[in-house]
């Protein structure tokens, strides 16, 4: 089986109301904003790994916190991991950013894995 994850690309974290949350991660807790996208998502520097708000909207992998693999490959990555005992909840599709799907590892965790278009 060959190895997928070329790195964690962030946390994804559900949020309800994404000017408020950004507010509070950026003014509060201090983390610095590094992409914005309208009300629906915003990426924060979260010294090496990037804290992901996601508004409803964009909440692939539902209303729970999950970590969000940069693949080189998700199609090729969720047939290893299905085949592993991973379960597919979502995709693989194309999301307004980047390929994405959204499993559950054999224990039940939430995770992402996702690739540039």
């Amino acid at each position: 089986m060959s190895t997928h994850v070329q790195k964690l690309g962030n946390v994804l974290i559900p949020v309800d109301d994404l000017g408020k949350a950004v507010t509070f991660y950026a003014e509060v807790l201090g983390l610095t904003v590094r992409f914005r996208d309208g009300d629906r998502f915003a990426a924060l520097d979260g010294g090496g790994t990037t804290i992901a708000l996601a508004a409803p909207a964009e909440q692939v992998a539902g209303a729970v916190t999950a970590p969000s693999y940069k693949v080189g490959d998700v199609t090729e990555a969720v047939r290893d991991l299905t085949a592993a005992g991973a379960e597919l909840v979502s995709g693989p599709e194309a999301g307004p950013h980047e390929m994405r799907a959204v499993l559950r590892d054999p224990s039940g965790n939430v995770l992402v894995l996702y690739s540039s278009l």
